[in-house]
């Protein structure tokens, strides 16, 4: 006798049998974002991703929007922040560029992290969610940071990552064929009159390298910190793992 169809599809999905789990809902769905983006998700789809009745799916999570928290909190998961390592600044280099990883391994997810958030209340959120904080705060305040300086070390650090993530997903090339910068990066279709500035960065645009932005925008980043907030314990500035950034007022003098 032939096969159901239901069967063939439970085959193919290799999750026909056993019990099914909160977690391996949320990773068929990760794994659906991750192929088709959010548009592509359903409960529908995401039933027969588990192989299972669109029923068994809604006793895990009741809708979408819970579907999508789950995402985030899967994801988010993938990133651990030290609150014992010894040197705080190479510890935040280093959750940096696991942030940039982590978003790069999953870029349709990307727009979750940053939205999904900002619907729940903090005291609502995953322990998933809110252990990247709790782990940064802990860190900081170790080494003589104040609770609230803490706080804002955090929030322009991840404010910062957030950023920096979504614009470097954003860098299309438009025609990778062409040589010119300005073909490959469609930026002939900005008028010279209006956008000048624009078009004459049409190369370094081109040559945008994330890793190296990422460096650059943490080297800026704590340079900032060092020189606005207190260091711990009111020691010396501290040492940010980079050279000294030259300001406007460290140009050669106009002739």
């Amino acid at each position: 006798m032939a096969e159901s169809s239901n069967s063939r599809k439970k085959t193919r999905a290799g999750r026909g049998d056993g019990p099914v789990t909160r977690a391996a809902v949320l990773s068929a769905a990760l794994d659906l974002v991750d192929r088709e983006g959010v548009d592509g998700l359903s409960m529908r789809r995401l039933a027969e991703a588990v192989g299972r009745d669109p029923m068994v799916i809604y006793r895990h999570v009741p809708n979408k929007a819970a579907v999508l928290d789950g995402v985030a909190e899967v994801v988010f998961g993938q990133l651990s922040v030290d609150a014992a390592a010894p040197d705080w600044v190479a510890e935040v280099r280093r959750v940096a560029r696991e942030f940039r990883r982590v978003a790069l391994a999953h870029p349709r997810v990307v727009p979750l992290l940053v939205t999904r958030p900002l619907a729940t209340p903090l005291g609502q959120r995953p322990a998933t969610m809110v252990r990247p904080l709790e782990d940064t705060l802990a860190l900081l305040m170790r080494v003589g940071y104040t609770e609230v300086d803490a706080l804002h070390i955090y929030r322009a650090l991840f404010g910062f990552l957030y950023g920096h993530v979504l614009n470097e997903l954003q860098e299309i090339v438009e025609r990778p064929e062409e040589t010119d910068d300005l073909l490959r990066l469609g930026l002939y279709r900005l008028p010279i009159g209006e956008f000048p500035l624009v078009r004459n960065l049409a190369s370094v645009l081109a040559a945008y390298d994330g890793e190296t932005e990422l460096e650059r925008g943490l080297d800026i980043l704590l340079a900032g910190l060092a020189a606005t907030l207190p260091g711990p314990g009111d020691a010396a500035p501290v040492d940010t793992g980079a050279v000294t950034l030259p300001g406007p007022e460290d140009a050669p003098a106009a002739r």
